[in-house]
């Protein structure tokens, strides 16, 4: 098949490569299609091995108890891989745990990897399941040791002699040196040609078997960008949990980084992938109000965020999930600024609060310090997280062009609220003419505050759109 491979497996206490063992390991060298060198052994993990994972494999504790560690092994397997390419089942467990192991060492692995799983779709593309299991009852095979490395080793070559047999030894080779040709670092069930992925900007999708993504990403290079995540699975636990899951990948290309951002953001909010951790739907935000009588008792109120107008936004201090975020924020903020809680509502009592009695708030409670003051130190102190005023009389579009792919978007927004993406002129006024209420999204009030604070108006990307038809061309 090539001119000189291992054939590995291993057994291990689990399925994490950075926080499981390794507890067997199996390797057969072939060169020049024959075998030269066949080797097996235990491996003490160090670690108790789950009883599930007994059960599975049948290494209990007690037999690896006197096995060697990885460390006194690893020497004979490095000699093994030395000039060989890796050949397994699902190659980037097993090559996920040997770069693990060995970086425990201070020794860096490169080789070349093959995996069978891969192979098995490209040569018998008719079949759904290619699996060892899948593999044994396709092809009639048996192995009496099924979960351990010996055993597992025995049915891939076994499947390779098969498949020679079937395909052609020429359809085998010819296989094996295309997924060698880097798509052997690729997920092993993975359907999607990556070769179609564009290297634009735009937002990609990972899907398993399901309907709903697991995962949803933006990049200005969407292939470079997916590649990468393939390459940090041996290093990154979450990234080898999505690669055994992922089928297939989907993308939407976009004309810039700005219209990338806006659609993630929204996509994780509908679709909430499992795998997305940020950008996920807000619960109700809620926010302080300052009250505008300096005598007034509380000072603040906490109001929800969606129950106001927009003009109102300005007025408004921090945006939280909860109310005991909110509340939490603010008795931190008194704490610092001296400020009293009673007077914030943070307590209850009559007189002077618990803070002024122990020199903590400079006694706004007891008449040691005049309301109107205390009061504009409480708005300096809220002035930091104060939402910003929408800047432009008007709506603002931002134009982007991606001069490769020939793509104009037009990014539309209103008091920090995305309104739409269009494409042209027509699209921009069909727009225009229609009244939507706007909604406010703390992700894209971020986004827009840390960039259209920057933007010049000289800025040819950026124009005010004016409330009649003269709105610029695409």
């Amino acid at each position: 098949m090539l001119p000189c491979y291992v054939l590995l497996d291993l057994e291990t206490t689990g399925g994490h490569a950075q926080r499981d063992r390794i507890t067997e390991i199996a390797a057969v060298r072939i060169e020049s299609g024959i075998e030269v060198a066949r080797w097996s052994t235990l491996v003490n993990p160090s670690v108790r091995i789950p009883p599930f994972i007994q059960a599975l494999t049948g290494i209990s504790d007690d037999m690896v108890a006197d096995a060697p560690t990885f460390e006194q092994v690893s020497g004979r397997l490095l000699e093994l891989l030395d000039g060989a390419v890796l050949v397994a089942h699902n190659v980037r467990f097993d090559h996920g745990f040997l770069v693990n192991e060995l970086a425990r060492l201070d020794i860096a692995i490169k080789v070349k990897t093959l995996c069978t799983v891969r192979l098995s779709r490209k040569l018998y593309p008719q079949h759904k399941g290619h699996g060892l299991d899948a593999i044994l009852a396709r092809h009639g095979l048996q192995t009496a040791s099924r979960h351990r490395a010996m055993g597992d080793v025995e049915v891939v070559q076994q499947w390779l002699e098969v498949a020679k047999a079937e395909c052609g030894e020429a359809a085998v080779v010819q296989a094996a040196h295309q997924l060698l040709q880097g798509s052997a670092a690729l997920p092993p069930l993975l359907e999607t040609d990556v070769s179609q992925i564009p290297d634009t900007p735009g937002v990609y999708f990972f899907y398993g078997e399901g309907a709903l993504p697991l995962y949803i990403g933006k990049s200005v290079s969407l292939r470079t960008r997916v590649m990468s995540h393939f390459q940090a699975a041996t290093k990154a636990a979450k990234e080898m949990r999505i690669l055994t899951e992922i089928r297939r990948v989907e993308w939407t290309e976009t004309a810039g980084e700005l219209g990338a951002l806006l659609l993630e953001s929204r996509l994780v909010k509908e679709k909430q992938p499992v795998y997305n951790r940020k950008l996920r739907r807000e619960s109700a935000l809620c926010t302080w109000m300052l009250h505008e009588d300096a005598l007034a008792n509380p000072l603040v109120k906490l109001v929800q965020l969606d129950a106001l107008e927009p003009s109102q936004w300005a007025q408004l201090y921090g945006t939280y999930r909860s109310k005991r975020q909110a509340m939490d924020a603010l008795r931190q903020l008194a704490d610092a600024h001296g400020l009293c809680p009673r007077l914030l509502g943070l307590e209850s009592t009559k007189g002077a609060c618990f803070a002024a009695q122990i020199g903590r708030c400079k006694g706004a409670c007891t008449g040691r310090e005049p309301l109107p003051l205390h009061r504009v130190r409480l708005q300096m102190a809220l002035a930091q997280h104060r939402l910003q005023a929408w800047p432009h009389p008007g709506k603002v579009g931002v134009r982007e062009y991606h001069a490769d792919t020939g793509r104009t978007d037009i990014h539309v927004f209103d008091q920090w609220c995305h309104v739409a993406t269009v494409h042209d002129a027509a699209e921009l006024q069909d727009v225009l003419s229609m009244r939507r209420p706007l909604s406010f999204d703390l992700d894209t009030y971020r986004l827009l505050a840390a960039r259209l604070g920057t933007l010049r108006k000289s800025d040819p990307s950026v124009f005010l759109i004016a409330p009649t038809s003269e709105s610029p061309a695409a």
